[in-house]
C-alpha cells in the first residue's frame, strides 16, 4: 500500500489574507488609506507611465527605453550563485551573506538580464535602491506620481528572479511594479516575535531580515512562524500596479519574471531634526540589555512613562518653562539634546 504524501509546511498553514485593493486612488483617497494603517494594493496606479507601456510590449522595449536615461558610470550590483535560487540571505553558517557586491555599467547589466532569460539556473542579479535621478536621470520626469511631494526621491530596483526575505523599513513606502510581476507577503510590526530575525550586525540591506522561507517554512526549526502566518497578507502585482506598505510592516518580496523593474518612494513624517530610533535601539543594546533583570524591569517602567506615555503626559504637572526635554520637541530643543548626546558619547 502506497503511503499518503506528507503535506508541506506551507500546505499545513492557513492561506494568507489578500491585501485590500483599490483603484483610481487620488490624494484624498490615499489619505484615507494611510489613516487605516493597513497595506493596500493600488491597481493600475502607473498604467499611464511610458516605462510601463514599454515593459508591456516586451523586455527589449523596456531596456531600450531605460537606455535613453542610463548613466555611464558603474553602479553597485548584487550577484549570487545559481545555487541560492535568487534568495539573498546568509551562508549556511551565518558568518557571511550568500551573495557578493560588485560594480558594473548599466549596459552590460541590461545585456545579461536579457541573455539569461532562457537560463533555468542563472546567477541572481540585482541593482537595488539606486536613486532614480542619479541612475536614470530624466526617467522620474516622464514617470511620476502626484501623491507625494517632490522631496520624496524615487528609487530603482532591477534584476531577475530575486527573492528578498521579510524585513521592515524605517519609512512608509509606495512601490510601483514597472516591469515583471512581484509577490508581496506582509506581516504586522508586532510579528517580530514570530519571524525569527537574523543578526543585527550582519544584514543584507541594513535592517534585520526573517530567516523563515515564507514559501516553504521549516516549522520544526521556526515553530512560532505558524502564528505569524495566520496574520500574513499577500498580493501579486503586475506591471502598472503599486503597493502601499505602512511604516515598519514586515514584507517579503518575490520577483517572478526574468526581467523586473520596481520603483519605490520612501518617506517618514518624523521631525527632521529628531534622531534615529534604530540608533536608540542599538544604544539600548549597549546600555540596558546587559543589566540585571530587576534593573531592566525598572528601566522598562521609566521608558513606558517618559517615552511611550503609558501613564499620560509625564510633564503635565510641570509649568511650561520647567518641562525641558519633556516638553514639545522643537528644533531648538532637539538641537540641544543632540549636543548633549554628542558629549555623552564622547565619554564612552
Amino acid at each position: 500500500m502506497q503511503a499518503e504524501p506528507v503535506p508541506s509546511a506551507a500546505g499545513r498553514l492557513p492561506p494568507p489574507t489578500p491585501i485590500v485593493e483599490h483603484r483610481w486612488v487620488d490624494a484624498a483617497r490615499f489619505a484615507d488609506i494611510r489613516a487605516a494603517g493597513q497595506p493596500a494594493v493600488l491597481r493600475n496606479f502607473a498604467g499611464h507611465w511610458p516605462a510601463v507601456a514599454a515593459a508591456k510590449r516586451s523586455d527589449e522595449d523596456l531596456i531600450a527605453y531605460l537606455r535613453r536615461f542610463r548613466v555611464q558610470r558603474p553602479v553597485s550590483v548584487l550577484i549570487g550563485l545559481p545555487e541560492i535560487e535568487g534568495r539573498f540571505l546568509y551562508s549556511e553558517d551565518m558568518r557571511e551573506l550568500n551573495f557578493a557586491r560588485g560594480t558594473s555599467p548599466l549596459d552590460p547589466f541590461f545585456d545579461q538580464l536579457l541573455h539569461d532569460r532562457g537560463n533555468p539556473r542563472p546567477h541572481a542579479l540585482a541593482v537595488q535602491s539606486e536613486e532614480v535621478p542619479n541612475l536614470l536621470p530624466g526617467f522620474e520626469l516622464e514617470n511620476r506620481t502626484d501623491l507625494l511631494g517632490p522631496a520624496v526621491t524615487p528609487r530603482a530596483w532591477m534584476g531577475n528572479r530575486i527573492r528578498v526575505a521579510p524585513h521592515y523599513d524605517l519609512m512608509e513606502n509606495i512601490g510601483v511594479v514597472v516591469a515583471g510581476r512581484r509577490r508581496f507577503t506582509l506581516f504586522p510590526p508586532d510579528e517580530l516575535k514570530n519571524l525569527y530575525a537574523g543578526p543585527l550586525e550582519l544584514t543584507p540591506a541594513g535592517t534585520p531580515v526573517s530567516l523563515v522561507d515564507v514559501n516553504n517554512p521549516d516549522l520544526d526549526r521556526f515553530p512560532r512562524y505558524a502564528e505569524a502566518a495566520r496574520r500574513a497578507q499577500v498580493a501579486e502585482l503586475e506591471a502598472g500596479d503599486a503597493i502601499y506598505i505602512p511604516f515598519h510592516w514586515w514584507h517579503g518580496v518575490d520577483s517572478l519574471e526574468a526581467v523586473n523593474l520596481f520603483i519605490n518612494y520612501w518617506w517618514n513624517d518624523r521631525p527632521p531634526d529628531a534622531g534615529s530610533p534604530y540608533d536608540a535601539l542599538l544604544f539600548a543594546m549597549f546600555a540596558i540589555k546587559p543589566l540585571p533583570d530587576d534593573q531592566r524591569a525598572a528601566w522598562r517602567a521609566v521608558f513606558d512613562h517618559y517615552i511611550f506615555g503609558a501613564n499620560g503626559d509625564a510633564a503635565e504637572h510641570l509649568p511650561p518653562h520647567a518641562r525641558g526635554i519633556l516638553g514639545e520637541a522643537t528644533p531648538e530643543q532637539l538641537g540641544r539634546m543632540r549636543a548633549t548626546l554628542r558629549q555623552l558619547l564622547e565619554r564612552l
